[in-house]
């Protein structure tokens, strides 16, 4: 399964100039498996004004599952984000990063996003599929 980060719907949401040919071959590629999301991307997704409405048909025109986290999961996230803060990092809003890279690195899911940095440092088992 390959769990897909909302930079890569932002992508094709909001047709980024610079990452929207990437974030739709990658796409495209990841359905010929079984592609999913999570409810901290489904909640992320609805803060855009122009994709609010309109997220489910989104998501279901591109065969998007949206799965449930577990505890195990909140716990590796938490572990994550006390280690972020630990070494010191002040950047905040990026919980729903640590519960996006919690949710694949617990449940053995490969990880579609452009955004890996953070990923790559806190959940090294991920699998990432990125630029």
């Amino acid at each position: 399964m390959i769990l897909v980060d909302t930079n890569v719907f932002v992508d094709v949401i909001h047709t980024d100039p610079i990452w929207l040919e990437w974030s739709l071959r990658e796409l495209s590629k990841a359905k010929t498996q079984n592609i999913a999301t999570n409810f901290v991307v489904y909640a992320e997704l609805h803060t855009h004004d122009t994709a609010g409405p309109h997220v489910d048909a989104f998501l279901d025109k591109l065969g998007v599952q949206v799965l449930d986290l577990s505890r195990p999961v909140a716990q590796l996230a938490a572990l994550a984000f006390r280690a972020y803060r630990q070494r010191g990092g002040t950047k905040t809003g990026v919980l729903p990063d640590f519960f996006i890279g919690a949710h694949a690195q617990a449940d053995g899911h490969k990880l579609l996003t452009r955004d890996a940095g953070r990923y790559k440092t806190y959940f090294p088992k991920i699998k990432l599929i990125c630029p």
